[in-house]
């Protein structure tokens, strides 16, 4: 039994400590979160407690598989992390490089366009509507300065 056990596990161009669980390994994959990686256990059967330095050669294809096209193995389409893409219009997962490239596209065409979300994030300041007054602040602390 000991000599199955692998200290690194590669899973999508990423690897994983070996004993972790299954569960909290897949979560260090980008774009992979907690309940999505419950669901890939329970889609293909495999223990959610259970390390995944044992995982078995043909299950770590499988797991890319499904991270490659999740619609394919019935996981619902509000597990997915790019729904109604910009550009086709299709449901789509993301993970690793391809999500940090996707998002760098995105705001870069927000800059373009000169979108709100996009002269706001050329700036520095919050995109979604916070207050400013007394948050976000870099270099001074809210206060009266003391003159002498």
């Amino acid at each position: 039994m000991e000599d199955d056990f692998k200290h690194l596990v590669r899973i999508s161009r990423k690897d994983v400590d070996g004993n972790k669980t299954i569960e909290q390994a897949l979560t260090d994959i980008k774009g992979v979160g907690i309940s999505l990686s419950k669901t890939l256990c329970r889609t293909l059967d495999l223990d959610l407690k259970s390390q995944i330095g044992y995982i078995a050669d043909e299950d770590v294809l499988r797991i890319e598989e499904i991270l490659e096209n999740p619609q394919k193995f019935d996981i619902p389409t509000w597990m997915l992390n790019r729904r109604e893409d910009y550009e086709t219009g299709d449901d789509l997962h993301l993970i690793e490089s391809d999500l940090d490239m996707t998002l760098r596209d995105d705001l870069n065409r927000m800059k373009k366009t000169r979108s709100y979300k996009g002269r706001r994030h050329e700036v520095g300041l919050p995109v979604r509507g916070q207050r400013t007054k007394s948050t976000f602040r870099h270099s001074s602390s809210v206060g009266v300065k003391r003159g002498r």
